[in-house]
């Protein structure tokens, strides 16, 4: 879902498709407005029901859902005591934060205004995930309140940096995929991954004109050992700097490249600094 929803981002055009049609219309405005308003929720109302799908069908498949009475339980956050070490708490929040911009590209795609595609995109994503996690309620996971929240800070997120353009010029949220696999599982390697947010300095006026132009600032998280028996766990944040490189394929003429890279983040174009936990 998240291959499909990235591609939708990257080939999607800005703007709502323009109508030819000139003649008056037969019926009063407030009847078309209901009419319209009909079909739209409809459309949301189906996708998320897709949505919802895929994933009941993926969870029964391979993580075990219904298999079990429900449960819930406390997690933790990014504590040295967590599973993950807080990794798959910002995996939540990122996964619905990209999900949110892929479903509101697919929106205006369907002629939705930009602030209630935003909306609504939100919304999908946020019912989604939060679906998984009551089918993680059936398994062996549990169902999990600080996933929830996480969900719900992405879906946040993502609403405002799709509709505050300002805003998104000057900040992203990454996700870094290492070259070091430890599963098959991309979307759960934690081990291999790094979530960071990205303070692009051309977004700002003052240095818009000069060589920062081309920089970027990064704070960032990953864990190191967790999940490996006999091994020690490390939490790293750290803070970097980097090569804007959504602003020079752009300006190079790779807007759909520039695109793809205002969610993901290259190895190897930052230089960090970690601080061990």
């Amino acid at each position: 879902m998240l291959i499909v929803l990235m591609a939708q981002i990257v080939l999607s055009d800005d703007g709502l498709a323009a109508s030819g049609e000139t003649r008056e219309p037969d019926v009063s405005i407030d009847e078309i407005e209901y009419v319209a308003g009909w079909e739209r929720n409809r459309i949301v109302l189906g996708t998320t029901a897709a949505g919802v799908a895929g994933v009941t069908a993926w969870g029964v498949a391979n993580w075990d859902y219904f298999s079990r009475s429900p449960q819930a339980k406390s997690e933790g956050w990014f504590g040295p005591d967590t599973p993950e070490g807080g990794m798959d708490k910002l995996g939540h929040l990122y996964t619905t934060y990209l999900m949110s911009h892929g479903f509101a590209y697919l929106y205006e795609h369907w002629d939705f205004e930009h602030r209630e595609a935003a909306f609504c995109g939100c919304l999908t994503s946020f019912a989604i995930m939060g679906y998984m996690e009551f089918g993680d309620s059936f398994s062996d996971y549990g169902f999990s309140y600080e996933d929830l929240v996480m969900n719900g800070l992405g879906a946040v997120l993502g609403y405002l940096l799709y509709t505050r353009p300002a805003l998104a010029g000057k900040v992203d949220l990454r996700w870094q995929i290492g070259l070091q696999p430890t599963q098959a599982d991309v979307l759960t390697d934690y081990e291999n991954s790094k979530f960071l947010v990205a303070l692009k300095l051309n977004g700002f006026e003052t240095f818009r004109r000069g060589a920062l132009r081309h920089v970027e600032l990064h704070a960032g998280y990953y864990v190191e050992g967790f999940g490996e028996a006999g091994e020690p766990d490390y939490r790293h944040p750290y803070l970097g700097i980097g090569v804007n490189l959504t602003d020079l394929l752009f300006r190079q003429g790779w807007p759909r490249c520039a695109t793809v890279l205002r969610y993901l983040q290259l190895p190897y174009t930052s230089l960090n600094h970690d601080f061990d936990l």
